[in-house]
């Protein structure tokens, strides 16, 4: 639980790291894959990745969940610039009503009521939280873009967790988060390259924040979460990550003095009530 509480924090860092750098979204999101790649390389080599554990169809799929993955944070990094933190993160943090939709048409997993009602009031709210951009009341440059673009980058993270879900059931962590980092890697140079941002001749307070991008949200954010569910029951580790809309808007109002909008605030909190509502169903 402690572990849980540190991964809550790290991630809450992420789009206030995004906000501090001044670097194009695609190199920003290829070295923070990259250098958690780097990090993780002594624990994949001391636990080995044995990747011949993969079937091809498991491959397959892990390779599906690395592309989905690198378009979660071509999205989702677009959208912190375009609309607040408050109203990005929290609308990001609906991947868990897509995949409970995604689950029940493509795996045949139960929706029963009490996950129909969460899904239907985290969208609710997140239609509460677009009126802002519409009625003027948001002071992000392009809220309504940056808010589709958090609910396509809930959507992506949705599709990379029903491509891994299967795959984890029968293939250990480290084989499985070896291949999908390394697409995820591949595809966002090749879209880095593809529109022409630069992969160098960036300051060093650049590669710093990239480097910390890695180490908080990454290594002690994401893979603490994947650590921690040996240990914790996943209805609660899903229901504790609601927590990181949370710690993003208290970092935001700190650090960047960006204080929401009503009608963010309470849309967020109609939002956070419908991933709360779906996650404990699924349990």
């Amino acid at each position: 639980m402690v572990a849980l509480a540190v991964a809550v924090v790290a991630v809450s860092t992420s789009a206030i790291l995004i906000r501090f750098s001044d670097a194009p979204k695609g190199p920003m999101a290829f070295y923070r894959v990259l250098f958690t790649c780097l990090l993780l390389t002594p624990l994949a080599l001391r636990g080995g990745t044995n990747l011949e554990s993969l079937s091809k169809r498991d491959l397959l799929s892990a390779m599906l969940a690395g592309v989905a993955l690198a378009a979660h944070f071509v999205t989702w990094f677009e959208s912190v610039d375009r609309t607040t933190v408050a109203a990005s993160v929290t609308l990001v943090t609906t991947q868990p009503a897509f995949v409970a939709v995604g689950g029940w048409l493509l795996l045949d997993e139960r929706l029963n009521r009490r996950i129909g009602l969460g899904i239907a009031v985290a969208l609710l709210g997140s239609v509460v939280m677009s009126l802002s951009g519409l009625l003027g009341g948001s002071s992000a440059p392009e809220p309504l873009l940056g808010n589709a673009l958090a609910l396509a980058g809930a959507i992506l993270a949705g599709i990379y967790v029903l491509a891994g879900r299967s795959v984890r059931q029968r293939v250990d962590l480290l084989p499985y988060v070896t291949v999908v980092y390394a697409v995820c890697t591949v595809v966002l140079l090749g879209y880095t390259l593809a529109i022409g941002d630069p992969l160098v001749d960036y300051p060093p307070r650049e590669w710093l924040l990239f480097l910390g991008m890695a180490i908080g949200p990454g290594v002690f954010g994401h893979t603490v979460i994947n650590w921690a569910l040996a240990h914790v029951e996943s209805s609660v580790v899903s229901v504790s990550l609601v927590g990181e809309p949370v710690g993003s808007t208290i970092l935001a109002l700190l650090l960047l003095s960006e204080v929401p909008d009503a009608i963010t605030l309470a849309g967020g909190a109609v939002v956070l009530t419908g991933i709360y509502v779906t996650t404990t169903g699924r349990s």
